[in-house]
């Protein structure tokens, strides 16, 4: 196969100074391979970051915040009453909580929505106390929203629904408490209400936030700890078609309810704020491995240039344009760059393989990184990019050349 003029001594200088392009191409390999594997790493503790956050958390949750007391005198130039305004005893209760989530139910865009009451739990087993906190649901509508029974290591969430002297603890509260499936745990709360309840299910998500403190009762048994009647709701959960752009629905469903509507993005900010600053630096470190990368071609190509600028000299004499000059050297450099990109994708995906397979334990397991094609994608074409721009810049100085200048030198 015979290549066009132009590609053909830009193959010629490639394949000649062998040592050169395999510098060059080496270069190139670290950069995307680091830029890669980093890049892979970072996308995959975001999502193991995400998949606990949504464990436990909706994408909108609804709920009455916190209302300060007003001074019962409002008029102009008259004195308040209240002069230290404290937290309503009633503030975190939902008014009609069923009629709301009736209606949020029927919106097109809720995919599903449960109503939940959340308590201050002791557990408590002789001398041994254990401070949590309980959730108060309706355990298959729970489990459908959560997949909570992905979590389950012992017993059933089935067990729990209509069961109001059931309870389903986390593994670590199990262990903490030398207690299994079948045993009685005396389970208080912050109103005094004290109750033994039968442990029905245990669960392990691996969050010792939520394995060594959370619980789950019916949602009538925490009505009860709380002294509190069966419309008694303290948050509404709501799930999307897409937990990535919640702010319309939130706009949405703030204009049916006075209450306040929240995504989880605002709920997590501080998680998410160091997910984006562990990705924005491994984004940063990693590009800059491989823009360094990228000198070592463009020093490789001005090298070479300078070696030959006789014959580019004697090239253009005979004919060829300044744009046949930069497309050689532009080609070359494309050429090292498909080499370096090619073998970095290799060597970053063996890397990937191999860290996939490290148990580091704990609740993260093994170690969180896997194959991402937009990752994979995004390197390539960044690897052609930086190289084509480290290739352009002595192109062009070459196709600047004047060839009577050089002969009279």
């Amino acid at each position: 196969m015979r290549f066009p003029v132009n590609y053909d001594i830009a193959i010629t200088h490639v394949v000649t100074r062998k040592k050169q392009t395999l510098v060059a191409a080496l270069g190139v390999t670290i950069g995307v391979a680091i830029y890669l594997f980093m890049n892979s790493l970072s996308s995959g503790f975001s999502s193991y970051s995400r998949n606990n956050i949504f464990q436990t958390n909706a994408h909108i949750k609804i709920y009455k915040n916190d209302e300060i007391s007003s001074p019962l005198t409002q008029h102009k130039n008259s004195v308040s009453v209240i002069l230290n305004p404290q937290i309503t005893t009633l503030s975190k209760t939902l008014i009609n909580p069923n009629t709301l989530l009736d209606k949020i139910k029927k919106e097109p865009y809720i995919t599903n929505a449960i109503a939940q009451v959340d308590f201050s739990a002791f557990y408590n087993r002789g001398n041994t106390q254990i401070k949590g906190s309980g959730s108060g649901v309706n355990m298959l509508q729970y489990a459908a929203m959560f997949n909570t029974p992905k979590y389950m290591v012992a017993g059933s969430v089935q067990d729990l629904q209509g069961n109001l002297n059931g309870i389903i603890i986390g593994k670590g509260i199990s262990e903490k408490l030398n207690l299994g499936l079948g045993d009685n745990i005396t389970v208080s709360s912050s109103y005094n209400v004290t109750k033994v309840l039968r442990i029905v299910g245990i669960f392990n998500m691996g969050n010792s936030i939520s394995d060594d403190s959370k619980c789950y009762v019916n949602i009538s048994t925490a009505q009860q700890f709380l002294k509190q009647g069966n419309s008694y709701v303290t948050t509404i959960y709501a799930n999307t078609p897409d937990p990535d752009n919640t702010q319309p629905y939130v706009k949405k469903l703030q204009n049916i309810t006075n209450y306040t509507v929240e995504d989880w993005k605002t709920t997590n900010a501080d998680v998410i704020s160091g997910d984006n600053t562990r990705k924005t630096m491994m984004n940063a470190i990693s590009f800059s491995i491989l823009v360094v990368a990228a000198f070592g071609i463009y020093n490789i190509l001005s090298a070479t240039i300078s070696q030959k600028i006789n014959d580019i000299a004697i090239l253009k004499a005979t004919g060829f344009k300044s744009k046949d000059v930069i497309r050689i050297f532009v080609a070359e450099a494309l050429i090292m760059g498909l080499i370096g990109t090619t073998v970095g994708l290799c060597i970053g995906a063996i890397l990937i393989k191999i860290m996939s397979g490290v148990y580091i334990g704990g609740p993260v397991g093994y170690f969180p990184i896997h194959f991402e094609a937009p990752i994979f994608v995004r390197s390539f074409v960044l690897g052609l990019i930086i190289t084509l721009c480290a290739g352009y810049f002595p192109a062009k100085k070459a196709a600047s050349v004047d060839p009577v200048e050089i002969f009279r030198r």
